[in-house]
């Protein structure tokens, strides 16, 4: 790659911590693909799922509205989040759901329609589902029989792994209705990822839209051989049900646990948010990766990363391993 040319980015991800990441990364570079996860089963992109059998599309949705919004297309990030108030059957569907669905009916094809709803919106991000058929997450989780604490239950979805009382342990995915099958990559998403000079992996909800990721076979093996740097951007703050209790480092031991393959080069953490740096980069370096601590919080928003922060531990990740390379 020329040091004159624009790094080829790909985030990984879903939801908020996937919004947040791509708001920050387009201030690094123009070339952005966003991949992201189609597990949902909750609210507006729950029911559009269920009725129409679609991919459901609240977090590609979100992925838009952050490139809209960095792209200066603000009325489209906000018309794309808009959701329709009332009681009747449009109660709580946003905007870019209902569109993103109805180009998924009519083109047929999930990434033909996602680059065609890019077009639409005039933004110069990519947009790609990590599969393309839809995602069932199961969690192995403890603490919901009072009489035996530590026995471990299976639970069934993405909402219900994201607010179970008890302690999530591990997850599984599978396309629904056939958990004798492994789930499909997107194969233009495994092509990004091959491509890219840079990867970055979360923040967000870890069981539910980190971690799946690494749970899709052809995906997880590019993630893997991909000569790409390889970053993971840490929460701010544990979630609560997900991940409550959990520590920086604990986040880190989970992901290796789901994919102990995968290396790494780099972690950025806010430091205020991490009580033993010490820890941190043990825990760090059992995925061959450097600890880049950095004040990365909004000081405003409590949970939220400041994007410009964000971004500058982002630049500092990349030229990090390109010294070291």
């Amino acid at each position: 790659m020329a040091a004159s040319s624009a790094p080829r980015a790909v985030a990984l991800g879903g939801g908020h911590g996937l919004h947040a990441t791509l708001t920050a990364l387009r201030r690094v570079t123009s070339q952005v693909t966003a991949v992201v996860t189609v597990a949902d089963d909750g609210g507006s992109s729950g029911r559009l799922r269920r009725e129409l059998g679609l991919l459901p599309p609240g977090d590609l949705r979100q992925a838009f509205a952050a490139f809209a919004a960095e792209d200066g297309g603000t009325l489209w990030a906000e018309v794309f989040q808009h959701r329709f108030g009332g009681d009747g059957a449009l109660a709580g569907h946003a905007v870019g759901n209902l569109l993103l669905a109805g180009l998924f009916e009519v083109l047929g094809d999930p990434v033909a329609a996602l680059d065609e709803a890019s077009r639409l919106m005039g933004i110069s991000g990519r947009v790609l589902p990590m599969s393309p058929e839809p995602l069932e997450i199961q969690g192995e989780v403890s603490g919901l029989d009072a009489e035996n604490p530590e026995a471990l239950r299976r639970i069934r979805g993405q909402v219900a792994v994201a607010t179970t009382p008890g302690q999530v342990h591990r997850i599984s995915l599978h396309p629904t209705g056939q958990a004798d099958r492994p789930p499909r990559g997107c194969a233009e998403a495994i092509e990004a990822v091959l491509g890219a000079d840079v990867v970055f992996l979360g923040p967000g909800s870890w069981f539910t839209s980190v971690l799946p990721h690494l749970l899709v076979p052809d995906l997880h093996d590019a993630l893997v051989r991909t000569k790409a740097t390889k970053v993971v951007i840490l929460n701010l703050i544990p979630q609560p049900g997900e991940t409550a209790g959990f520590s920086p480092e604990k986040h880190l031991d989970v992901l290796f646990e789901h994919a102990p393959e995968l290396r790494v080069d780099a972690v950025i953490a806010d430091r205020d948010s991490v009580p033993s740096p010490a820890r941190l980069r043990k825990a760090a370096g059992r995925l061959g990766a450097r600890a880049l601590l950095g004040a990365v919080a909004d000081p405003v928003v409590t949970g939220r990363h400041d994007p410009d922060a964000l971004a500058g531990c982002m630049r500092d990740a990349l030229e990090s391993h390109r010294g070291r390379s």
